[in-house]
């Protein structure tokens, strides 16, 4: 092999890796994880007291939960795959499922420019800037969605994309647990696995 051919092979092979890892991806884009999360599972929400994504002066606690079952999900602006959610999400918004958006290290105008372009599926949407909030729920990362109770207690934890998929097989039957006044602790449990 000549002077020619090596520098060739010492730029070609850092390109052909960085092409694969970004064929790989892109190719898992958009598809459900197999990961499960049971850290916060059964267990009420940490406390927080988060500025309003909408209105920074405004602080908002666990007291501002929704007293009925609500899907609290995690997202940013700089997330592809919460690009790829957010149609979806739009569609549960028009169902009338709650929801509460947890901003995740995020700046605020790449935020809120997100939620104008996008529309806004949520309730409303608290800043968690330095991702303390995330790192005490358990997060590994962003889209993430959390099933919780009219008490405030979670559930069910989904890592990645909420998709039809999921939502008819999975979430939709734990949120129907959660609002039947008859369904028992172990009916809820079961139905939220």
């Amino acid at each position: 092999m000549n002077r020619t051919q090596k520098r060739m092979m010492i730029f070609l092979i850092p390109f052909i890796i960085f092409a694969l890892l970004m064929v790989m991806f892109f190719n898992r884009l958009g598809k459900p994880t197999d990961i499960v999360v049971t850290t916060s599972m059964n267990k009420p929400l940490p406390a927080f007291s988060l500025s309003l994504l909408s209105d920074p002066n405004r602080i908002m606690t666990n007291d501002n939960l929704p007293k009925t079952p609500f899907l609290m999900n995690v997202w940013g602006s700089w997330c592809p795959t919460c690009k790829v959610e957010h149609p979806f999400l739009m569609e549960l918004h028009a169902q009338g499922v709650p929801m509460v958006g947890m901003n995740y290290k995020d700046e605020l105008a790449d935020a809120l420019g997100y939620l104008n372009q996008y529309k806004d599926p949520f309730l409303y949407s608290v800043q968690d800037l330095d991702g303390k909030y995330g790192l005490s729920l358990g997060l590994t990362g962003a889209p993430e969605t959390f099933v919780v109770d009219g008490n405030g207690v979670v559930y069910k934890h989904i890592t990645g994309e909420i998709h039809e998929g999921n939502w008819t097989a999975s979430i939709k039957p734990c949120m129907d647990a959660l609002a039947n006044p008859q369904a028992n602790q172990i009916q809820r449990t079961q139905a939220c696995q």
